[in-house]
C-alpha cells in the first residue's frame, strides 16, 4: 500500500517561506553567485545528460520544490507539458503557487497527496539531507512510485566531502541541523530503492572568483568534490 511522503520537516520551512530565497542568497554570498545560479546551472547540466539518454520529458515531478524555484528553470530549459511540485511545507506551497503557477504547473503537499504513476521525470535538489536517515527509504519510494516504466531521477545533493559545502551550510540558517549525504550513501540508497543507478557526476568545484578554471569542470566531474553531486537513476521498465 502506497503511502505519503515524510520528506522534511515542513514547520522548519514554514517559517522561511518568505525570505528563503533571501537566507539562501546570504549564505551562498562566499560563492560570488545567487541561488538562480545553481538553479539554472542544474537544469542545464541534467538536460546534457538526458539528452544522451534520449530522455524528452513531458511531466517532471519537483520533489521537495519548497517555493518553487527550480521550476521556471525546469520549464524553461526541459519543456514538459506538466510540472508537479510536491513539498511538505504549506506556507511554501502557498509561495510557490503565487510566484510560479501556471498553465501546467501544480503544486501539492506530499504529506497528503499520493502522486499518480505518470511521471517521466523526477527532479529533486538539496531534501534529503533535511529527511530523517529513517524515513529515507520511504521518501525514495514515493518517488519510485510517481515514475513511470523507465522514468529518470535526478536526485542532487550537497556534498559533504566538500569543504566549500561545509562551510557554506553552516552559514545557512535552515541547514545547519541538517545531514548531510556521501555521494557513495545516496548512490547506495538509491540504488536500494529499485532504481538502476546510472551515473554520479559532481559539480560547482569553483568559485565564481575561480571562473576561469570553470572550463575543466567536465573532466572533474567523476571526483565526488564538488560542492554538489547528481545522482542519476533510472525505474526500471
Amino acid at each position: 500500500m502506497r503511502s505519503a511522503s515524510p520528506q522534511s520537516d515542513g514547520n522548519l520551512f514554514d517559517n522561511y517561506a518568505g525570505r528563503y530565497g533571501a537566507v539562501l542568497d546570504c549564505a551562498l554570498g562566499p560563492s560570488g553567485e545567487a541561488a538562480s545560479y545553481f538553479a539554472r546551472s542544474r537544469i542545464e547540466r541534467l538536460q546534457t545528460w538526458l539528452q544522451r539518454l534520449g530522455v524528452v520529458p513531458t511531466s517532471v515531478l519537483d520533489y521537495g520544490c519548497g517555493i518553487g524555484g527550480s521550476v521556471p528553470f525546469l520549464r524553461e530549459i526541459l519543456r514538459p507539458n506538466r510540472i508537479l511540485g510536491v513539498d511538505v511545507s504549506p506556507e511554501s506551497l502557498v509561495r510557490a503557487r503565487q510566484e510560479h503557477g501556471g498553465e501546467g504547473i501544480e503544486f501539492a503537499n506530499s504529506r497528503h497527496f499520493l502522486v499518480p504513476s505518470e511521471f517521466q521525470l523526477a527532479f529533486c535538489n538539496g531534501v534529503f539531507h533535511h529527511i530523517p536517515p529513517d524515513h529515507r527509504p520511504a521518501a525514495l519510494r514515493y518517488i519510485y512510485d510517481s515514475l513511470v516504466g523507465h522514468g529518470v531521477l535526478a536526485l542532487w545533493e550537497n556534498n559533504p566531502w566538500n569543504p566549500a559545502t561545509r562551510y557554506v551550510m553552516g552559514r545557512c540558517e535552515f541547514d545547519r541541523d541538517a545531514m548531510p549525504i556521501s555521494p557513495t550513501r545516496a548512490r547506495g540508497l538509491v540504488r536500494k530503492a529499485g532504481f538502476q543507478v546510472l551515473h554520479v557526476s559532481s559539480y560547482f568545484y569553483f568559485p565564481h572568483w575561480l571562473r576561469w578554471l570553470w572550463g575543466l569542470e567536465p573532466s572533474l566531474s567523476r571526483l565526488p568534490l564538488g560542492a554538489q553531486y547528481l545522482v542519476l537513476a533510472r525505474k526500471p521498465g
